[in-house]
């Protein structure tokens, strides 16, 4: 069996989601790279500039990283930051510090897929589907796993949230202790 680093108390379901988020990052950022590489998986006059290719790649470094994040959900480095880092390292993380980021994050997520999913029924001329039907099924195939990035997210900031505070479950909209 896969042997994942994790805190104890951290539900196996928890790592595999934390881990999952990476891995559904990265297909897209591989299309980006290509993109920028000159493959063809993408209808595009040219090349791209330099510009162009920076803001590209610089997108798939963020994304990738932001992503590798959620890995501290699960991971001590979540709970106590790494002492490498100046002024906080050794210092206790705050469960909210990690949570409210989180939880911003992956409504700013799910937004965005919302977005991309209604914009080519909005205004079709400004839809991502522009190349062959071989390029947008590999579109489809390196884009559509980020749809899962903003409920996985979603569930291990809510284990860790719950595990952090020892709260469990909810009632009358608020969290009580069980």
């Amino acid at each position: 069996m896969l042997k994942m680093n994790a805190l104890p108390d951290v539900p196996r379901w928890a790592v595999l989601a934390a881990h999952a988020v990476p891995l559904v990052t990265l297909p897209s950022g591989l299309w980006r790279i290509a993109l920028v590489a000159g493959l063809p998986v993408a209808e595009y006059e040219g090349h791209l500039g330099l510009g162009e290719a920076l803001y590209v790649l610089s997108l798939t470094v963020v994304s990738e990283s932001l992503a590798l994040l959620t890995l501290g959900l699960v991971r001590s480095w979540g709970e106590v930051v790494p002492r490498w880092i100046p002024l906080l390292g050794g210092r206790r993380v705050r469960p909210l510090a990690a949570v409210v980021p989180a939880l911003l994050g992956a409504t700013a997520l799910a937004g965005l897929a919302v977005w991309f999913l209604c914009a080519p029924y909005v205004n079709p001329q400004q839809g991502i589907w522009q190349g062959t039907p071989a390029q947008d099924a590999l579109l489809a195939a390196c884009y559509v796993p980020l749809l899962a990035w903003p409920p996985l997210l979603t569930a291990v900031t809510i284990a860790y949230y719950r595990r952090r505070t020892g709260r469990s479950r909810v009632t009358d909209g608020a969290f009580a202790r069980v």
